[in-house]
């Protein structure tokens, strides 16, 4: 076995088990309470890819009794870990965006009115309000990390910046092509193409 049977996934799994360990519903609760925002898998693959993991010597699994039934823990080995070393040594690769609002708007051509792409995008806006909320608490949770509460509350201090952008990026989709909401405790006015507002991105 070699760390070609790695992909990104095999390390993003490994790197949510970290030195404390995890069940796969641990997994996936940290995907969904804001890990999506970094990286996008299919939910089955939380349970999939740590049992696969195990099967290579990357991961041990233990079971713990459960709330109803008794639950799986995996745990890093110390292959598990010299791979993860090996990993962030190298160069990162490039940032992928899978961002299916954007696409949306560039086939705003092919829709009835731009009236409906705009009732469209601005189904994100609970999603956006959901995450910064999940946010708040993340900054808090976070306190109890402290191997990691550095690191955590710098990709949170980015999450703000993204989920921030995506907001004023519908605020300029409403100003330009429909009619504007009632106007929003945290909008910001809109800016021209050739003077954008930006954030720290």
């Amino acid at each position: 076995m070699s760390v070609d049977d790695l992909t990104s996934f095999s390390y993003i799994v490994l790197l949510l088990v970290g030195s404390g360990g995890a069940a796969p519903h641990d997994l996936l609760r940290m995907h969904r309470q804001g890990n999506w925002i970094y990286w996008t898998a299919a939910e089955s693959r939380f349970y999939s890819e740590p049992k696969r993991l195990a099967h290579l010597g990357y991961l041990k699994a233990r079971r713990e009794p459960g709330h109803t039934t008794d639950r799986t823990i995996y745990t890093l080995t110390s292959r598990g870990r010299k791979a993860i070393a090996g990993w962030l040594a190298q160069p990162s690769g490039f940032i992928r965006i899978q961002n299916e609002p954007a696409a949306r708007l560039n086939g705003a051509d092919l829709a009835a009115d731009e009236q409906t792409i705009v009732d469209s995008l601005r189904a994100i806006r609970p999603h956006i309000d959901e995450q910064l909320a999940w946010l708040d608490r993340a900054e808090h949770e976070a306190r109890n990390l402290p191997h990691r509460e550095r690191y955590l509350q710098i990709n949170h201090r980015l999450s703000r910046r993204i989920l921030a952008a995506f907001s004023d990026w519908l605020n300029e989709v409403e100003a330009e092509l429909g009619h504007p909401t009632a106007a929003r405790p945290d909008s910001r006015p809109h800016h021209p193409p050739t003077r954008p507002k930006r954030d720290g991105l």
